[in-house]
C-alpha cells in the first residue's frame, strides 16, 4: 500500500520546478511541503530555485532599466 501523499526526492524536485510555472493541485502541495519537512536536500534545492528566480527578476529588471538609456 502506498502513502497517497508520500512522494520521492526526484518527485518533488520536479514538482517544486512544476510550481515555477503554474499552481499545483492542493494534493500536491501539501505532499511537497510533508516532504520538505523531512528532507534537508529537497529544502536546499527549494531555496536555490527560490534564489534563482529572484536573481532572474532582478537581471530583467536591470536589462530593462539598462536597454532603455
Amino acid at each position: 500500500m502506498t502513502m497517497p501523499l508520500r512522494r520521492t526526492c526526484k518527485q518533488v524536485t520536479a514538482l517544486v520546478l512544476r510550481a515555477e510555472d503554474r499552481a499545483l493541485p492542493l494534493v500536491e502541495r501539501l505532499a511537497v511541503r510533508l516532504h520538505l519537512y523531512a528532507c534537508t536536500a529537497c529544502t536546499r534545492f527549494t531555496g536555490q530555485v527560490k534564489l534563482m528566480r529572484k536573481a532572474t527578476a532582478r537581471w530583467r529588471s536591470y536589462s530593462e532599466e539598462s536597454s532603455g538609456d
